[in-house]
């Protein structure tokens, strides 16, 4: 596939696509963070506008295309991959199905985040914290000295392309945080000149805009 944005991190060859997820080869290694499987339901539930029932579906397909391209053995979901508990155990048996047969035959490790405490009623591994060679994959970045690949923030970033601001969620990378951006359909977005990333992130700060065509720019603050 053309359109993805390969870098180094921490020593690891690593390569955003423009989904979102972020793939390490040398592992086999797919990584998505944020799914929020089930906002439309959860929202509803609390009474708030009513969403097109769609988003399940139509980020299992985008996860399903990113597994079956790259070939991964092992995928890792960071945090936040239903949009509640509730939401986890509201899903459907349709989409219920549709993700075991996404986790036969490789690896599955679900990251807890502010959400949801893992993935209720589904196999693979729950854990807080992963690490794998220098890398530490959590939900949250930390202050921790530690090479850490996180989710959560959902950032995302703006350039001109072609005459006209162009604004996609993206990954931020300095020299010890990688963090990704949000993967589910219904999930928003913070800019990145927000103070809480803003802060969060070092002076020499990259953003990788997902979407087509990706592109690498000094994070905008």
């Amino acid at each position: 596939m053309r359109n993805v944005h390969s870098f180094s991190f921490a020593g690891a060859r690593l390569t955003a696509r423009p989904s979102g997820a972020l793939h390490w080869g040398d592992r086999n290694l797919l990584v998505v963070s944020d799914l929020h499987l089930g906002k439309s339901e959860r929202i509803a539930r609390r009474n708030g506008p009513l969403l097109p029932p769609y988003e399940v579906q139509d980020t299992l397909r985008q996860l399903q295309k990113d597994i079956l391209e790259t070939g991964a053995a092992h995928v890792v979901c960071l945090g936040d991959s239903f949009d509640d508990l509730a939401a986890a155990q509201a899903l459907g048996e349709d989409h219920r199905a549709w993700i075991l047969r996404l986790m036969t035959g490789r690896r599955w490790t679900w990251i807890t985040g502010n959400h949801d405490p893992g993935a209720p009623g589904l196999p693979g591994d729950t854990v807080d914290v992963l690490t794998l060679d220098a890398l530490t994959f959590c939900h949250i970045a930390t202050d921790l000295d530690r090479a850490e690949v996180s989710g959560h923030y959902h950032p995302k970033a703006a350039i001109q392309l072609r005459g006209r601001a162009i604004s996609r969620p993206c990954f931020l990378r300095d020299s010890r945080r990688l963090i990704l951006p949000a993967y589910g359909t219904y999930t928003g977005g913070l800019r990145t000149q927000d103070r809480a990333l803003a802060d969060l992130m070092g002076a020499g700060a990259r953003a990788i805009l997902a979407g087509q065509p990706m592109v690498e720019i000094p994070m905008p603050r």
